[in-house]
């Protein structure tokens, strides 16, 4: 059994910044990648950023240059630091963790409310 806890959304006016923190529990002896996806009722989940065991990360082009992923393996946590925060960003976001043998696990996400 893996859970994963989000945290860190809110209310937010245009221009400013929120960071998002999820951490993974459980049964996890390889953590391949974590990730962060945002959705809206009645639309399809999109990537916001990734980052793998190596380090490596991708980000949405919409986000480039204002979001920050990171990790702490010891706390098996990922970070979304968003900067410039627009009304667009405005959406429910999930953490998305890559672990094991080609499993996953989703949170249950954090709402992130951007005013103008």
């Amino acid at each position: 059994q893996v859970q994963l806890v989000e945290s860190g959304g809110g209310l937010v006016q245009a221009g400013g910044s929120l960071r998002l923190s999820c951490a993974a529990s459980g049964s996890i002896f390889r953590i391949n990648a974590m990730g962060w996806y945002r959705q809206v009722p009645g639309k399809q989940r999109e990537l916001v950023a990734i980052i793998t065991s190596g380090g490596t990360t991708k980000y949405a082009d919409s986000v480039q240059g204002r979001f920050t992923i990171s990790r702490d393996n010891a706390k098996n946590t990922v970070y979304l630091q968003m900067n410039s925060l627009k009304p667009e960003d405005t959406d429910g976001y999930y953490c998305e963790l890559d672990f094991n043998l080609l499993r996953s696990s989703w949170g249950q996400g954090t709402q992130v409310t951007v005013s103008s």
